[in-house]
């Protein structure tokens, strides 16, 4: 299978950008076992949000975000999958040397007191994923990466459908982050804000030329 995968690979090398996951699963994991919080994160808005299982569906709706548009483009428009792909990446790269750099964490979780499905699927995250490594958020920014260029893109079949879709999963996606307290309000307008500047850099700057002297030359060009 792999040797007929090579010749399109050699064709596209832009796919090796997905590479890139490799690297931040792993220093994701690395974070999640040697760093302990030294600032725990708080708004009194945290406090006024209730918790709501419920926004658990929106919240694994990422997941498929993630993945879905990232092999659209990989297959349709190599521009606006090196654009996604630097929007997305850099901020989560951002993301990691700040955790790193101010490790920082949270106390909002609830007790879970409702016998249901969705109740069950948040008890099952949060023992998975711990309330640390949370500001900025990366559920956050790269949600409103794939938004933006999910939204400037012009050659949907179905553009209203799609955009309009996308746009209201990137909205339930980061209200879920909070109604499910895995993230506070300021892990959430952070990483907006994040999101907003890589906006600027990766649509009104030659960001390609960052990698005219790098291996990643022919996969950003």
């Amino acid at each position: 299978m792999f040797c007929k995968l090579k010749p399109w690979i050699k064709e596209h090398p832009h796919c090796y950008l997905l590479g890139y996951w490799i690297f931040y699963l792993l220093y994701f994991e690395l974070l999640e076992h040697l760093i302990t919080p030294r600032y725990i994160l708080h708004s009194a808005v945290d406090d006024m949000i209730p918790f709501n299982e419920y926004f658990v569906i929106p919240y694994v709706m990422w997941f498929p975000l993630l993945v879905l548009p990232l092999a659209y483009f990989l297959f349709h428009s190599k521009k606006d999958f090196q654009d996604l792909c630097f929007f997305m990446f850099t901020g989560m790269t951002f993301c990691l040397i700040v955790y790193t750099i101010l490790p920082n964490g949270l106390q909002l979780r609830v007790p879970i007191v409702h016998d249901n499905l969705c109740a069950k699927l948040v008890a099952f995250l949060q023992s998975m994923d711990s309330p640390t490594n949370v500001c900025p958020s990366i559920h956050v920014s790269s949600t409103v990466a794939i938004w933006i260029v999910v939204f400037r893109y012009q050659y949907f079949k179905h553009p209203f459908l799609i955009k309009g879709t996308t746009g209201i999963v990137s909205i339930l996606i980061i209200l879920a982050t909070m109604f499910i307290k895995q993230h506070s309000i300021i892990d959430v307008v952070l990483g907006i804000i994040l999101s907003l500047i890589l906006y600027v850099v990766t649509y009104h700057m030659n960001w390609r030329k960052l990698f005219d002297h790098t291996l990643l030359k022919n996969a950003v060009n």
